[in-house]
């Protein structure tokens, strides 16, 4: 048999195999009462965990050095140590909501057409398994913590882990309580990197960090809304009872006052003579608007998703944000 002639046979078989008894086509990786369970194997089941604590998502820990940058602190040993073992801590708690999270939902990912190729929802990882690796994680985390940082941290990591099994369970359903959550959880990651290495919090660090969270909180769900906008079945049940025009405040109003802390923030170097060869800290107000400007623009369209989407596919915001990072470094290092 020629190439050609095998090929074309083996084209008919998978089309035929294919084929349920009804006569209807079948699409690989579903069934017809959805979505077909992977098999449990021990790779696939470590590679499901990795998978459900969103590896993706750990790019906001990095928060944690938030407070020392600013500070000036962040390039001593002592500093990196700490810091890295801060967000290890951190993600590690991070990943334990995701994964009791999945866990709770998995019968309702299941019926989703996105959320059911979650591992937990699509069964290569067992409930059970998650519930257990969440669990541990949970405890683990803290009580390192406790050995290893100050006092505070562990204090942070039980708050964080309270509030957001909170919100898995019902705080997900009130309104307004779930933006603030969301954005509370931002501002933790950013205050824990100070606690770790007892540095002051400025009152203007913590309003510009709390708002501009919300900013990209109510952008993000703003987005959301839009795109749902006439289709039964939303991604998150409250999408049905925020406006658009609401969500729409929110955001603007976030917008406007983590600018204006900035602002004040980069203004109040004025009191001290000027170490650098130009006011960085003033001039770095330009980028940080811009910045703002540019991410307003997604969240006008309502294509604001991730954060971290957002900074990363479009190259003129990522500019930006490094122009902002190079002038911020210039005033902490007084070039």
């Amino acid at each position: 048999m020629t190439e050609t002639a095998q090929a074309a046979a083996e084209a008919r078989a998978d089309g035929a195999a294919e084929t349920n008894l009804h006569g209807q086509r079948s699409h690989p990786g579903r069934s017809p009462h959805g979505p077909v369970r992977v098999p449990v194997t021990p790779a696939g089941l470590l590679k499901g965990l990795l998978r459900t604590t969103r590896p993706k998502q750990w790019v906001k820990n990095t928060l944690v050095i938030a407070a020392p940058a600013a500070a000036g602190q962040l390039f001593s040993v002592h500093a990196l140590v700490r810091l890295t073992l801060t967000f290890v801590l951190f993600t590690a708690c991070a990943a334990a909501v995701y994964l009791i999270n999945d866990a709770r939902d998995a019968e309702a990912d299941r019926a989703h057409p996105v959320k059911c190729r979650r591992p937990v929802a699509a069964g290569q990882v067992p409930v059970p398994v998650a519930y257990t690796a969440g669990a541990v994680l949970a405890v683990l985390g803290p009580l390192l913590a406790a050995r290893l940082t100050p006092p505070l941290v562990p204090a942070l990591l039980i708050a964080y882990l309270g509030m957001q099994l909170a919100y898995c369970v019902t705080l997900k359903h009130v309104l307004v309580v779930d933006l603030v959550v969301v954005t509370t959880g931002f501002v933790m990651r950013a205050v824990i990197g100070g606690v770790a290495l007892g540095i002051p919090l400025s009152r203007w660090f913590l309003i510009t960090t709390g708002f501009g969270a919300l900013f990209m909180v109510a952008a993000k769900r703003y987005s959301e809304a839009v795109q749902m906008a006439g289709k039964a079945g939303a991604t998150r049940a409250l999408l049905t009872e925020y406006t658009t025009g609401y969500l729409r405040f929110v955001w603007q109003l976030a917008a406007g006052v983590a600018v204006l802390a900035y602002c004040l923030w980069a203004l109040e170097s004025h009191r001290t003579p000027a170490a650098g060869l130009l006011p960085w800290r003033q001039l770095s107000m330009v980028a940080f608007i811009l910045a703002i400007l540019r991410y307003a623009v997604f969240a006008d369209r309502g294509t604001a998703g991730e954060p971290e989407d957002v900074v990363l596919r479009d190259r003129a915001l990522a500019l930006i944000g490094l122009a902002w990072l190079a002038m911020y470094g210039l005033a902490v290092a007084h070039w």
